[in-house]
């Protein structure tokens, strides 16, 4: 579906009814290009499946902070789910509303819980004990009573890079679902914490319905237990991870996966609880590609390269996950294929966006990422003092630079030399 926001007319690539040449040529690569439409899509996805049902959407602002992204988001009618009070003054300053903000994240500082709670955030997904403790003294110090939800570990398997794999045993976060349920009472027995809710995410790029359900089912016989011990759950937070098409994946439909979790909680006796979902990748992924420009084709004995201008500091997600990327050049050429590594001008080996990829291409072709929308500019760098890339938002037939590239002199503006 967002992948038609980005197609090839007349042998040219188009964002919208942008040509991709006309954007690299205004406003230069590296180039984050995302589109308004295929945002709005993805959100309205969603936002209609749980039309009608106890449900809430919160967009997961790691996937991609950009104010501009965020407010279209907030425009039709967001939730957000953030992991940093740097995240919640992103959401405030695009438009979002604390109150519709759940706070995630597995060490949250004491600074940050105070931001939180002064702002009024909707909760706070909790993920130790000794973070219920911090969270109850903090909230007593502000005079304040702090909604928490607990994110419990159901110990199953995504079947996801382990990287981002998250709700395994050996996995940093959440909360032991054995030890969950004296969890609960610890919680319910803190005189500033008041437990709305509970929670899991079980990882990332996740392209099957089955191991929702699975974690589904557990936390819902864990919730029976914990109103048995007296302390009542209000919501249900499924997290997020849906997978997108980078490749050859065939992920479930946005809407099939909400109406099949939601059906599965109703079934289950749970209806009348609200259920939050808490999707990132699956809203932006295919919202977004990354240009970049052939600086060198460079014949090698074993390998050829062609040496772009993008690098591991605006793309961290092959060097960091062994990614797949589609990338394919911006203009349809009638030269000779060849079979390229695509790599930056960083200085690592590491330094790659695209291994084996068959392209008809010449130095100075644009090439386009694809599927750059999520973990992308979130996660780049400032490595080997490269700035980092412009970000530009198309709307129809429109472009708007939502983010400047970043000048050398802003990457050391903060430091300074020792006296003479």
């Amino acid at each position: 579906m967002t992948r038609s926001a980005f197609a090839h007319v007349d042998g040219v690539l188009h964002a919208e009814g942008v040509s991709a040449v006309s954007l690299a040529e205004q406003f230069g690569t590296p180039l984050y290009v995302y589109s308004r439409a295929a945002l709005t899509d993805a959100w309205q996805a969603y936002a209609g499946a749980c039309a009608g049902r106890r449900a809430t959407v919160h967009a997961a602002v790691k996937a991609n902070s950009n104010l501009a992204v965020l407010n279209v988001f907030a425009r039709l009618g967001a939730s957000f789910d953030i992991v940093s009070a740097g995240e919640l003054a992103r959401v405030l300053a695009a438009g979002g509303k604390a109150e519709n903000t759940v706070f995630s994240g597995v060490g949250k500082s004491v600074a940050e819980m105070r931001e939180a709670l002064e702002a009024g955030v909707k909760c706070f997904n909790v993920e130790s004990i000794p973070e219920l403790d911090r969270l109850n003294a903090v909230a007593a110090s502000v005079g304040k009573t702090a909604p928490v939800s607990l994110r419990v570990n159901p110990d199953v398997d995504a079947k996801t890079h382990p990287y981002i794999s998250t709700g395994l045993k050996s996995n940093k976060f959440g909360i032991a679902f054995d030890e969950a349920r004296a969890a609960y009472r610890a919680a319910a027995a803190m005189t500033h914490l008041r437990v709305v809710g509970i929670d899991c995410h079980i990882g990332s790029q996740i392209t099957e319905i089955e191991p929702y359900l699975d974690a589904v089912d557990k936390l819902l016989e864990l919730v029976t237990q914990i109103e048995t011990d007296g302390v009542t759950i209000h919501h249900v937070d499924v997290g997020g991870g849906l997978g997108i098409t980078y490749d050859d994946e065939t992920p479930p439909d946005i809407g099939e996966f909400v109406r099949t979790v939601l059906d599965r909680i109703e079934s289950r006796g749970h209806g009348h609880r609200e259920v939050y979902f808490e999707p990132g990748r699956s809203l932006v992924g295919n919202a977004g590609i990354l240009l970049t420009r052939v600086e060198y084709l460079k014949p090698g004995a074993e390998k050829n390269f062609a040496i772009v201008d993008a690098a591991m500091n605006d793309l961290a997600r092959p060097a960091m996950y062994q990614a797949y990327h589609g990338i394919e050049p911006v203009v349809q050429r009638d030269v000779p294929s060849h079979v390229y590594d695509v790599v930056g001008p960083v200085c690592e080996s590491g330094d790659w966006l695209g291994r084996e990829r068959l392209l008809a291409i010449e130095p100075g072709d644009l090439l386009a990422v694809r599927s750059a929308g999520a973990y992308g500019f979130v996660m780049s760098s400032n490595y080997n003092t490269r700035g980092r890339a412009a970000e530009v938002m198309v709307d129809g037939d429109k472009a708007y630079v939502v983010r400047a590239r970043e000048e050398v002199r802003q990457l050391f503006a903060g430091e300074t030399i020792l006296p003479a």
